[in-house]
């Protein structure tokens, strides 16, 4: 993150390098970075077993639950803290309130593989809350920016009106992609090679790649957004102060509450980074058309990654750490992580 902002503060033309080319308002190499870091970890989505997991009644419950923190209790807690801590910004607060409706469909992988999650129940939360990302979003726009701070006497911003194909067109890209590179990899290669050549040549070849992703995206973000970053240094930290606590509260709300009633760490920790974690694509992709590129709310939105990437990181080694001093269940029969996997970890 250091790297990335002394390159986009000290080397001439970077941003305007970045924004040359654009995929759906975000500029190629971002998008490049995430498709890659994406991909090795839907290379080992079981989709084969999709079909009989989907039969048991457990999985529609942790669905259920999974819409409920993402559409319900996601965006009220958004919507409270950026009215709490931003009242007399209101164009930094539009911008937090949209990064907080942008459900997460990429960096969710890569904490959830980091930690340890089930990448198979990881794969199906992602691709359920996309289909209600797409339906939502742009109804949720006009209700937490516009409807909901009307009650309480504010200005309405009749600027907010968002269309479903800009939502869309985020899912097909940034999940759609990788999903059906992943599917196709896998049935190809292991229809052609055998499973045993597939989970032992090609996935331990391809697996680095999601680091290499994670941290070449991290360094390109970083780098994109170094002079704003410098430059509005106080409005990054007023903004960094709701993201912040909102990563917190979404992360640890999941995590205290699927323990308490006894599910284990594997689900638990899907969970609370779903829950946690949000499409800052989409996010900045609506404000910059919205509103300008040089907006405000523009600015809040490209603000979330930059505390989402450093708070989730972080609460990663806090889920590895309690996993081994916290007493967990054993897993669901109807999640199994393959063994090799769980000792390479």
């Amino acid at each position: 993150m250091i790297v990335g902002v002394l390159i986009g503060y000290y080397v001439p033309g970077v941003q305007e390098s970045f924004e040359t080319v654009q995929f759906a308002s975000v500029s190629v190499p971002i998008a490049i970075g995430l498709l890659i870091m994406m991909y090795p970890v839907l290379c080992k989505v079981q989709y084969e077993r999709m079909p009989s997991i989907l039969m048991t009644k457990q999985v529609w419950i942790q669905m259920a639950i999974s819409i409920f923190l993402n559409w319900v209790v996601g965006p009220i807690i958004m919507t409270a803290l950026a009215w709490a801590t931003l009242p007399d910004l209101p164009e930094f607060r539009t911008g937090v309130v949209m990064v907080g409706l942008a459900r997460c469909i990429a960096m969710v992988f890569i904490w959830n593989h980091l930690a340890g999650g089930d990448a198979d129940y990881c794969a199906m939360l992602v691709c359920v809350n996309s289909i209600f990302q797409i339906a939502l979003f742009s109804p949720y726009s006009v209700l937490f920016i516009n409807i909901v701070p009307s009650w309480f006497g504010a200005p309405t911003d009749d600027a907010i009106n968002v269309d479903i194909w800009p939502v869309a067109q985020s899912v097909l890209i940034y999940l759609g992609i990788p999903l059906a590179a992943g599917i196709v990899t896998r049935f190809g290669f292991m229809c052609t090679m055998g499973r045993s050549w597939y989970e032992k040549n090609f996935l331990p070849y391809v697996g680095p790649w999601a680091l290499i992703g994670l941290l070449y995206t991290i360094v390109v973000m970083f780098a994109n957004q170094g002079h704003q970053i410098i430059e509005h240094i106080g409005s990054v930290f007023r903004v960094a102060v709701p993201l912040f606590v909102y990563f917190v509260l979404m992360f640890f709300i999941p995590f205290f509450g699927l323990k308490a009633i006894g599910m284990p760490y594997e689900l638990v920790v899907t969970q609370s980074f779903t829950a946690g974690s949000n499409n800052f694509e989409l996010a900045i992709a609506v404000a910059v058309g919205t509103y300008g590129i040089n907006s405000q709310q523009a600015l809040a939105a490209t603000i979330g990654p930059l505390i989402e990437v450093p708070v989730l990181l972080a609460l990663t080694y806090v889920a590895l750490h309690l996993q081994k001093k916290m007493n967990w269940s054993s897993r669901s029969p109807h999640f199994t992580v393959n063994t090799k996997d769980e000792e390479s970890r």
